[in-house]
């Protein structure tokens, strides 16, 4: 491959690839926290900020209103109504005018008056908590379905040797599982921040009613945040090898249940039961330790909790006796220290998923940030209508990567309307050639045209519509029979796609099945026959009606009934139509204007079959391997 990542032109290479794709494979741990990744992240935030302020708002609104439901049981119906008499006036926070004001209006008498303010208050805390949670996750959901949309953009026009080189379930992890750990971060901190400003706003309620009985209960805020962070960092390890055990777990677990056959006829099933049991133990293990460490770490905390409930008692009963501060602010102290402490726990909390979030936007603008691309024409050529489908290759040379040669100075024209095959032995190049067709790697100019036009001179996207090829696997896309033909391509009318099933004799079965063409297929296209797929392989590529039709190993692996009927199509279709052929079969091949022999990379032979059965050469050696048993 050349420097950027492509193949390269053999001849034509230049450095050595500096790509290393191995980073994709590195296990990132997020050991360190990174403003510059959160900053970049907050890109995505940036246009949904107007409903996240407005959820940051709504938390302080409803922060008040939680601190001041218990001043109103304390202040309100304690000091002011049940004992009156108690010398202290506590600050009520203008509770008691609203209490009068609502005995005023509503004519409850001061207790009811005091219950019904009550229920306002908590009415419009829960509806204000609300508002902040759903405008905190709609923006945050909107933000990264914005980054999982880019990120997936930015994948799909990564080039063939990407894909070549990096695993697809490492490039899926990024756009799912990375993608939902930010998630946790970014609506963790909306509603830490949820629980840090009530808070802040309990401390100043606590410092305005008894300074030295608030400094008593934060003495205990420093060790609830030292065991949380003991606690925290502890757990990480413990977690980061529960996730790799129950990774591991799945994947061994895949591999079992999708080899199942192999496992049960090679009498596999006590030793795999074995390999999965150990795994199974070592998870069990792990989170054994995971709870043996939470059920010290949560009992001592709700201690400390209780400890601060009982020094509320005492040392503020003490004071309330001696008249330094009211009942009703003991009550009040005893309903905050909640307040106090679940925020150290909630910070604790956020400790893990913040540098678990730190690892995923690595790996997310790692993606991002993968430059890899095939080079366009600044001037692109405009292509007519219609091509008429010729062909060239000119002593063309290409390498996957450098000193390993693929293809060494291959030349020769396709006419147009001509049907050429391609054969020769596994890794003689065949399939690069019709990759390089398509333009799914790069190579210099000079070495291949269509209809004369040089085709590094054509948007890899115009070359693209007008080349069809059938592969012998047939994709299938979630969605029906119908969408899966036509691809969702507005301009294929349903007509259009009926006509080319019809042209490929796959009218009949698809009519056949529960809904006609608007029947669903299953993963994988599992409701079919690998024969019925490949006909819907050659109705796809038929409604799309190209002017040059490729046909990769298409009938390598279908019955002799099906590969009847799609040398029957064949026949009507491939007229005055460009086509090229990788076949192993006898009677494709034979069928072929021309045959080109690649071996070793290089053009060995080419003519017709008679002309190279005569020759006697590679051509005839293949047949006489590969091919006898269809000669017979």
């Amino acid at each position: 491959m050349s420097a950027d990542g492509h193949g390269i032109a053999a001849g034509h290479a230049g450095p050595a690839n500096a790509r290393d794709y191995t980073v994709f494979d590195a296990e990132l741990s997020g050991q360190t926290f990174s403003f510059r990744l959160l900053r970049r992240l907050l890109r995505w935030v940036r246009p949904h900020v107007g409903r996240a302020a407005a959820s940051g708002a709504f938390v302080v609104v409803a922060s008040v209103l939680a601190v001041l439901g218990p001043v109103i049981l304390s202040r309100v119906v304690i000091d002011g109504i049940l004992m009156p008499e108690s010398g202290f006036a506590a600050p009520s926070f203008g509770m008691d005018a609203a209490a009068a004001w609502m005995d005023r209006a509503t004519g409850f008498g001061p207790l009811g008056a005091a219950c019904t303010l009550y229920a306002v208050v908590a009415l419009l805390w829960a509806i204000f908590l609300y508002l902040h949670r759903i405008l905190l996750s709609r923006a945050v959901l909107s933000a990264l379905a914005d980054l999982r949309r880019d990120l997936f953009w930015h994948l799909e026009h990564r080039p063939a040797s990407f894909f070549d080189n990096v695993a697809v379930g490492r490039v899926m992890t990024r756009i799912t599982n990375d993608v939902e750990v930010l998630f946790q971060l970014l609506a963790g901190l909306g509603l830490l921040l949820g629980e840090l400003v009530p808070f802040f706003v309990a401390l100043v309620v606590m410092f305005s009613i008894a300074p030295k009985l608030t400094w008593i209960l934060l003495t205990a805020v420093p060790i609830v945040a030292f065991a949380t962070w003991v606690f925290r960092r502890t757990t990480r390890r413990i977690y980061r090898e529960i996730r790799n055990s129950v990774s591991t777990l799945n994947q061994n677990l895949q591999e079992n249940l999708s080899g199942m056959q192999v496992v049960q006829l090679h009498g596999r099933e006590a030793r795999n039961l074995e390999a999965y049991s150990e795994i199974n133990r070592y998870n069990r293990d792990q989170e054994n330790r995971a709870i043996q460490v939470e059920t010290v770490y949560n009992p001592f905390v709700q201690s400390l909790a209780s400890a601060g409930l009982g020094a509320v008692l005492w040392f503020g009963g003490r004071d309330a006796l001696e008249g330094v501060i009211t009942l009703g602010s003991v009550v009040l102290f005893a309903q905050f220290i909640d307040m106090l402490f679940r925020p150290i726990v909630a910070v604790g909390e956020q400790y893990n998923v913040l540098y678990r979030a730190m690892a995923s936007c690595e790996r997310i603008f790692q993606a991002l940030d993968w430059d890899e691309s095939l080079p366009e024409p600044e001037r692109p050529a405009a292509l007519p209508a219609r091509l008429r489908g010729e062909v060239e290759f000119r002593h063309l040379s290409f390498a996957y990567r450098p000193g390993e040669p693929v293809l060494q100075d291959v030349s020769f024209t396709i006419r147009p309307g001509e049907k050429l095959a391609i054969v020769g032995p596994t890794g003689s190049g065949k399939t690069t050639l019709i990759r390089l067709l398509g333009h799914f790697y790069d190579f210099p100019r000079g070495h291949v045209f269509l209809d004369g036009i040089d085709l590094r001179d054509i948007r890899a996207r115009d070359m693209r519509e007008r080349i069809g090829v059938v592969l012998q696997d047939f994709h299938v896309f979630a969605g029906s029979v119908r969408e899966n033909i036509g691809l969702g391509d507005p301009a294929l009318s349903d007509e259009r796609i009926e006509a080319a099933a019809r042209l490929v004799h796959a009218d009949a079965f698809i009519r056949a099945l529960p809904r006609g063409y608007e029947t669903p297929l299953l993963e994988r296209g599992a409701n079919l026959s690998h024969g019925q797929r490949q006909l819907l392989a050659f109705a796809r590529v038929l409604a799309a009606d190209p002017e040059i039709l490729v046909l990769d190993e298409a009938t390598a692996s279908i019955d002799t009934t099906t590969e009847r009927l799609i040398q029957d199509a064949l026949g009507r279709v491939t007229a005055g139509r460009t086509s090229i052929l990788i076949a192993h079969r006898l009677q494709t091949i034979r069928e072929a204007d021309r045959i080109v022999v690649l071996q070793h990379g290089r053009v060995r032979e080419i003519g017709s079959h008679d002309e190279l059965m005569a020759l006697r050469g590679v051509y005839h050696t293949l047949y006489e391997l590969q091919f006898q048993d269809g000669a017979g």
